[in-house]
């Protein structure tokens, strides 16, 4: 059935964050719906955007770059992926060229204390929100939990090395969502004339603790996977050692820490929007089975 989708919207639409883990859906469920889509990137030569996409060179970080990509746009997809230090600049450019807006924010409300541990990619959001609220922009913000595209970075590179997973808290719950459902809600967002002035909390179906989802891993690969706790120190120096930001290290192992004992918190806005129920952690694992083969 076909979606009550306003095509004066629909003919022009920029993507920034086109070759990003959501934003690549965004854009190929713009096209399958008619869409005319431009994406902005730093290099169109390894973009490997579909053909129906028209590529514009662009940086965020350059605020006069979006000049040009942003001429005859009437609604952005924003994914930001720069330096706080062009925030101002840059949705300033958006609300001088462009109607309406959609920013693939974080779940800054949600009351569940796994979302509520300070870190600076809560203060990044807050300060973009708050630029874009006072724009003029008719704006929606999208407000997602746990990626299920997580386990890609987590779990993957251990469960194609071997069949044991070391990991710290082990019992803490998420609700893995998928990507494509992210990018299913934007496109509503983009394309109907009701989503402006709202804010989506987007989650999966499912609470699921970190120990379950690795065995869902598993049993879709069809190989009994071992699941190995790891303490909060032994993770911190670990990851630290392997180069990954000490503010996300800190980030996640204080709200993992929030988040044990209790239900992850579940959302029922995809449904209620889009009519259908979000894809459960399963159907992820199965759509990305290939990342977990050795």
């Amino acid at each position: 059935m076909a979606m009550p989708y306003d095509l004066r919207w629909m003919d022009r639409i920029l993507i920034v964050g086109a070759t990003g883990t959501v934003g690549r859906h965004v854009g190929a469920s713009l096209i399958a719906a008619g869409a005319q889509v431009r994406a902005l990137v730093r290099n169109p030569e390894t973009a490997h955007l579909p053909s129906q996409i028209e590529v514009a060179r662009g940086d965020l970080t350059v605020p006069a770059s979006l000049e040009e990509p942003l001429k005859g746009v009437a609604a952005v997809f924003l994914v930001w992926t720069a330096a706080p230090e062009s925030i101002d600049p840059v949705v300033q450019r958006i609300a001088e060229k462009a109607q309406r807006i959609v920013f693939l924010s974080a779940p800054l409300k949600t009351p569940h204390p796994f979302f509520q541990q300070p870190n600076p990619i809560r203060r990044l959001a807050e300060k973009i929100e708050h630029l874009i609220a006072q724009s003029g922009l008719q704006w929606t913000f999208l407000r997602p939990g746990i990626f299920a595209a997580n386990a890609l970075r987590w779990w993957a590179p251990q469960i194609r090395a071997g069949n044991t997973v070391r990991w710290p808290y082990l019992t803490a719950s998420t609700s893995p969502i998928h990507e494509r459902d992210i990018a299913t809600v934007a496109v509503h967002a983009l394309c109907e004339n009701k989503h402006a002035g709202t804010e989506y909390v987007l989650t999966g179906p499912q609470s699921l603790t970190q120990r379950e989802q690795v065995l869902t891993i598993g049993r879709a690969i069809g190989r009994k996977l071992r699941v190995e706790e790891m303490t909060a120190d032994e993770a911190r120096r670990e990851w630290t050692a392997a180069m990954w930001p000490p503010s996300v290290v800190d980030m996640l192992l204080d709200a993992w820490a929030a988040a044990t004992g209790q239900p992850a918190f579940i959302s029922t806005t995809f449904e209620e929007i889009t009519g259908v129920k979000p894809q459960t952690f399963l159907s992820w694992v199965i759509d990305h089975e290939i990342a977990f083969q050795r």
